[in-house]
């Protein structure tokens, strides 16, 4: 069996995006947002279907049904998938694709199980240009809902860019981890600019990010987002001060303390976001200018 009719829930900047690239990969595609102004927008750019009750939403999908959520973790999720789950039936799939709480996770699971509905976890890696021309996924939970599903993570992830890892729970605890070491690659590099700040205030740090972004061993993605941040904005004037987060970084040091695993740099980078907040210089400015180049992040602070 082939799906290829994938429901959709959150039109922000990954879900709107993540919309896009599923259609330009073969895959039809209903959308629903809590706004209905982001639905009528989406439904106009794409002719592609959208609904405005969950009820409807649920109702314009073949079965199995196959819903993917992008929505704010926590709270929102929680109410979507309780609100789901009295909508949609025995054999059924929810995917979760934002960045909750493994052990939340873990209970959704459980309840979803008990009413037949298939529940995977899929941390979603990339930022904003990932989710439009090939994201990464961490995948967990259930296996025939994942094996019915693989064209659809296969198509719209970047190469070798996803993997299933097992029961439920699995796929948001790496992720989890991942942004924990997120957190740290970001925090060394705001401070390496720090440092040549203070040495000379003129150099063209655009140039330097350029440089180190090839052939050097600190290379990769985020090098190129710190150089495209400066060719922007040189003295990154227009960039906050304080550092947001979402919690990710935090989580997993709570995981790290209750396996008594030493993680000073995760530590110390969740330390300096907190101390941001009244504590700030130019690497903080360039730890929040990353977090917008790659997911267009504000400083707001979402904490479990």
């Amino acid at each position: 069996m082939n799906v290829e009719k994938i429901g959709l829930i959150g039109l922000g900047r990954m879900g709107k995006n993540l919309a896009l690239n599923m259609i330009d990969n073969g895959f039809s595609v209903v959308v629903y947002n809590r706004t209905k102004e982001k639905t009528e927008d989406f439904v106009k750019e794409t002719s592609h279907e959208g609904a405005y009750t969950l009820k409807e939403f649920v109702e314009k999908l073949p079965v199995p049904r196959v819903v993917w959520i992008m929505i704010p973790s926590g709270e929102p999720t929680e109410s979507m998938i309780d609100k789901l789950s009295s909508l949609l039936s025995e054999g059924d799939i929810i995917i979760d694709g934002g960045n909750s709480f493994y052990q939340d996770t873990l209970r959704r699971n459980k309840k979803l199980q008990e009413k037949g509905i298939r529940f995977l976890d899929v941390g979603t890696s990339g930022g904003i240009e990932g989710a439009r021309d090939g994201a990464c996924y961490m995948i967990g939970g259930n296996k025939s809902a994942f094996d019915l599903l693989e064209p659809l993570f296969e198509k719209t992830s970047v190469k070798n860019g996803y993997g299933y890892f097992g029961k439920s729970g699995n796929g948001h605890f790496i992720k989890m981890v991942h942004n924990g070491i997120e957190y740290g690659m970001m925090q060394v590099t705001g401070e390496g600019f720090e440092i040549l700040k203070k040495y000379d205030n003129n150099l063209d740090f655009e140039k330097v990010a350029r440089v180190w972004s090839n052939g050097s061993v600190i290379r990769g993605w985020l090098m190129e987002l710190t150089q495209r941040m400066f060719s922007k904005d040189p003295s990154l004037k227009d960039v906050p001060s304080e550092i947001g987060q979402s919690g990710e970084g935090l989580w997993t040091l709570q995981e790290a303390l209750h396996q008594n695993i030493s993680t000073p740099v995760i530590a110390a980078s969740i330390f300096r976001r907190f101390d941001s907040q009244k504590n700030f210089d130019f690497s903080t400015k360039v730890i929040q200018g990353l977090r917008k180049e790659f997911g267009g992040h504000g400083t707001e602070v979402r904490l479990k």
